[in-house]
């Protein structure tokens, strides 16, 4: 591989693991004057802002931490293939996952931060999106069946989580089990980050969130 071509996989890995470490959930509390790291889970996430700061900045910050994994799983490939060929079948969607596995990093751990940031659900379901759109649209759908049965953010997240992982073997092994491998080894990170949710998951503890009814203050 020539030296020009190092440097475009060292900068597009590069501005894939900053984008990932943008903090919009922090950026946005502090921007409706509140510090999301000292209120409920502190977690710079879209779940925490939504319970601290509000539903549709608690949405907001779902859909700019989703593009921070989409942007470089789906576009980086392709700026890739203009100075770097295609070394085996199915490369762009093997590549989609490195970038993407590069903007999750940045994510949980951003520089930024100290290294301490979001679980990465969001970012991992933007980048599925662009290397393994059927994965992840099963994914989403036992996402919200999850969720609507039991108000869980985190049990949804974590049943989604292991719903892409399975789907990738069954579904995105066109390029061979490396895709599947490394979309099961994201998922373990996913799962590494929700050990806590998991533990109070065990303990009955977790915090769900309640349908307001009509007509309540």
């Amino acid at each position: 591989m020539s030296i020009e071509r190092v440097f475009v996989w060292a900068g597009l890995g590069a501005a894939a693991y900053l984008m990932g470490s943008v903090p919009f959930g922090l950026l946005i509390g502090r921007f409706r004057g509140v510090d999301v790291r000292t209120l409920g889970s502190r977690n710079i996430g879209a779940t925490n802002v939504f319970r601290t700061v509000g539903k549709r900045w608690g949405l907001l910050t779902f859909l700019l931490d989703a593009a921070k994994g989409f942007v470089p799983a789906f576009f980086f490939p392709r700026l890739l293939a203009r100075w770097v060929p295609a070394p085996v079948d199915g490369w762009d969607a093997l590549s989609g996952v490195l970038f993407m596995a590069l903007a999750l990093a940045g994510h949980t751990w951003p520089v930024w931060l100290r290294f301490r940031g979001g679980k990465g659900v969001a970012t991992g379901a933007g980048g599925l999106l662009g290397v393994a759109p059927l994965a992840v649209g099963i994914g989403f759908a036992v996402w919200v069946v999850v969720f609507i049965l039991w108000r869980t953010v985190s049990l949804a997240s974590l049943c989604a989580t292991a719903a892409v992982c399975v789907s990738g073997w069954v579904f995105e092994r066109e390029g061979g089990i490396l895709l599947p491998a490394l979309l099961t080894l994201m998922g373990v990170l996913v799962v590494v980050r929700h050990r806590d949710n998991i533990r109070r998951l065990w303990q009955g503890t977790e915090n769900r969130i309640a349908y307001r009814r009509r007509g309540s203050s």
